[in-house]
């Protein structure tokens, strides 16, 4: 199966608010990567829909948030493909559903929606046994689809970047991108993930714990755990929260540099990253790449109604 598409470029921010600071940033556009399984996901997903094939499975169930670009990708990439798939969603259904829900079920996408309790313990195997009853033999892809592929798919990020670098920021969920940037950074370079959650304690262990999995099924993967940290202070209240002061930032990035950001995920960083670089978290003279990771299509309904 062909899930080759073309590397993203690395575009430089011309930034005047942070001149003053002398700090280089470059943004990885893996929003360019394809126009409905972008960004990360697109990463997450390619080795994860080869291996789903070669098992010979027709169909992928996976697990996300109401407005997880996980489940928009995962939906996108079934039709792209010719998968069918199954999306288990935490919390109750609400109509009408939102416009990431809305994009799945159009695509195909069988939306079962459990309590919190129930999702909690998601991969317990009887919740398993029962959704095999129900939808049938399925490709089983994590929440976030971070896995060992996952990682694989990340780790070819920083590869890709053709300038020197001291750090690399991603926004952070589960911990899959974060872990594949991890995965392939040199010794003098350093990783940011930038919680989006409120309570983002635990994602140090399990960008930890994926990393294992990886050197498990990959050997040859060198690891050094202070090579990355999680930024859980831009969290704007939790996930898929926001405030003012963020829609206000990201109107004002995108009028300056015609990119589009999503409030749900990369705003949440940059506006971060911003922060701190003007709080002299960074030396002068630093090289700073900024992975954007997609998600434009949380904006549509939720963004008109937010702004």
């Amino acid at each position: 199966m062909q899930t080759k598409v073309s590397h993203s470029p690395v575009q430089l921010l011309e930034e005047p608010v942070l001149a003053p600071f002398g700090v280089t940033v470059y943004l990885k556009r893996d929003d360019l990567l394809h126009p409905e399984v972008s960004g990360n996901k697109w990463r997450k997903l390619k080795h994860n829909l080869t291996e789903a094939a070669a098992q010979g499975k027709d169909t992928i169930l996976t697990f996300g948030g109401a407005y997880s670009n996980h489940i928009h990708a995962t939906a996108a990439a079934g039709r792209l493909f010719g998968f069918k798939t199954v999306g288990i969603i935490r919390g109750e259904e609400t109509l009408p559903p939102n416009s990431t829900l809305e994009f799945a079920r159009d695509c195909g996408m069988r939306l079962l929606y459990v309590d919190r309790a129930t999702y909690a313990n998601k991969y317990q195997w009887e919740f398993l046994e029962s959704l095999s009853d129900h939808f049938g033999d399925f490709y089983l892809l994590p929440e976030g689809g971070t896995n060992a592929l996952a990682v694989k798919g990340c780790a070819e990020i920083v590869p890709e970047i053709d300038v020197d670098f001291q750090c690399i920021c991603c926004c952070c969920g589960t911990g899959g991108t974060l872990a594949g940037l991890v995965a392939s950074l040199a010794p003098h370079q350093r990783a940011l993930g930038f919680s989006v959650l409120k309570g983002g304690d635990f994602l140090a262990g399990e960008v930890k714990q994926v990393l294992k999995a990886y050197r498990n099924a990959f050997e040859g993967m060198p690891f050094v755990s202070s090579s990355f940290q999680i930024i859980k202070d831009y969290h704007f209240g939790g996930y898929a929260k926001t405030s003012p002061e963020l829609y206000q930032f990201i109107r004002t990035f995108e009028q300056r540099h015609g990119i589009l950001l999503d409030q749900v995920y990369t705003g949440k960083m940059l506006a971060g990253l911003y922060d701190m670089i003007q709080k002299g978290h960074f030396k002068a003279g630093q090289t700073i790449v900024v992975v954007h990771t997609g998600g434009a299509q949380g904006r549509n309904r939720e963004w008109e109604e937010g702004t």
